[in-house]
């Protein structure tokens, strides 16, 4: 056995191929290109199937790791599957997006002394594999209760509590206000890092389920929660609408034109599909001369996508290092390939236009890193009499978010904080009887499968509540 696991650490990691950085940058197709059946088997091979798995514990959702990878290792791509869907009704999204080297991947005991398994490609694979086999059947789903669930929200922790709850036997309907659903997954994230069928194809499994999705549907004003409630039959509602409200610089000249929040220039580009150009001729300012302002895995997007639509200067500005940027390391590395030119230590000062109110220039503060802030990272401080004016045509502010108050607003006995996020518990349970709320209108801006990871100990509550009353 000491010898089996010898022998598996001495085996590298299996990388996925991907398209090659020259080639995609100029179009807008997956850049990771999956694994073939043998290179999955050969990867899930590498696990050394610990019986006190720290790899679990590093997953919100806790997916049965091993287990999957094991089937996937001996052939049984059927059961593989099947085992993530015991946990995990978005395999697809979380094997692209979720950020597996500070969570899973991070606690493998591989990694201490090599490379981790590749646990996120190979549930990515896994999902692939199934998606339109016949073969695959779907989860089993317990008899129903009678009981009904609205899901305010389509992104990822709304489709978890809507997965959760349809297979424990209550009955869902998830509201979501843009014309398709998936929140974030589809108007945030884009097409060459999570394509918009992956995600399509993910909803329609749960509609397969059962769960029913009613789109242009703005829960604060078609229907409120309170008419969910009282009006439409529901026992509980569930709030997931994220943090989609845009936050700016507020420096001089944010209001000329060319200047995009991340998230109305990724929207049109994602969910409007001007990246589709001329088929679908959404207005977009293309630029010559790109500025992002933040590093974030948001900016990333955000810096790749406008690589794509045809700009060829294009600059992330960040006011720390390199060494703190809050990216992931993958989407760093990507778009470094790409050409993407990263301006560390520099901070805008103001917008400059000209004289029709366009944007043709950015003023920068160069910044040096100072004692460290709250948040660990070196807080970064002017640099006295250093200033830089470069060419700049379109900016994108990628600076966070926040949270829209709509639902909020409208929803009388919902509790929210200073920054306007829900006030819940560990459970997602609300001040507001009947309601839970969960991922970033709670938490704000964070990770996918972090709020996959809410909705999941909020479906476990509901289904107490509408099993026992607790």
């Amino acid at each position: 056995m000491a010898e089996d696991k010898v022998k598996k650490e001495k085996v590298g990691r299996h990388q996925m191929p991907e398209q090659a950085p020259e080639v995609r940058r100029r179009n807008f197709k997956e850049v990771p290109l999956g694994y073939t059946a043998e290179m999955a088997q050969a990867e899930a091979g590498r696990c050394l199937q610990c019986k006190k798995p720290a790899c679990v514990e590093g997953c919100p959702v806790g997916v049965p790791i091993p287990e999957f990878i094991n089937r996937i290792a001996e052939g049984d791509f059927v059961g593989a599957i099947l085992k993530l869907w015991e946990k995990n009704s978005l395999p697809a999204v979380c094997g692209r997006v979720c950020p597996q080297e500070n969570q899973c991947e991070g606690q493998c005991i591989l990694g201490k002394k090599d490379q981790p398994v590749a646990i996120g490609n190979l549930e990515r694979f896994a999902a692939d594999w199934a998606r339109g086999r016949s073969e695959v059947p779907m989860p089993p789903l317990k008899p129903k209760t009678g009981k009904k669930v609205a899901v305010v929200g389509s992104g990822p922790g709304s489709l978890t509590v809507a997965g959760d709850l349809i297979r424990k036997g209550h009955d869902v309907t998830i509201y979501e206000a843009f014309h398709k659903p998936g929140g974030v997954l589809v108007y945030g994230i884009p097409e060459f890092r999570l394509p918009k069928e992956i995600v399509a194809a993910e909803v329609n499994f749960l509609e397969r389920l059962g769960v029913k999705v009613e789109c242009n549907a703005v829960v604060g004003r078609t229907v409120t929660v309170d008419e969910l409630l009282e009006n439409e039959g529901f026992d509980a509602v569930y709030i997931g609408v994220g943090a989609g409200l845009p936050r700016f610089l507020g420096i001089p000249g944010e209001n000329l034109m060319g200047v995009y929040s991340a998230n109305e220039y990724l929207t049109r580009s994602n969910l409007m599909k001007a990246y589709l150009f001329p088929e679908y001729d959404t207005p977009l300012v293309k630029g010559q001369h790109v500025c992002v302002f933040g590093g974030g895995n948001v900016a990333m997007d955000a810096l790749r996508t406008a690589m794509r639509m045809g700009c060829d200067d294009v600059k992330c500005v960040y006011r720390r290092s390199h060494e703190e940027m809050p990216c992931r390391a993958e989407e760093l590395h990507h778009a470094e390939q790409e050409g993407i030119q990263f301006f560390y230590l520099h901070n805008p000062i103001r917008f400059i236009g000209d004289e029709r109110g366009w944007l043709k220039a950015v003023e920068l503060q160069e910044m040096e890193l100072g004692e460290p802030d709250e948040s660990g990272r070196r807080r970064p401080v002017a640099k006295p009499g250093s200033t830089k004016t470069i060419d700049c045509d379109m900016a994108i502010i990628a600076v966070g978010s926040g949270a829209n108050p709509l639902v909020t607003a409208t929803t009388p006995g919902l509790v929210v904080n200073k920054w306007g996020y829900i006030e819940a518990d560990e459970a997602g349970k609300t001040k507001k009887p009947k309601v839970w709320a969960g991922g970033d209108i709670v938490t704000g801006a964070a990770t996918v499968i972090l709020a996959a990871g809410a909705g999941r100990k909020a479906a476990d509550s509901i289904h107490q509540h509408l099993t026992w009353g607790w």
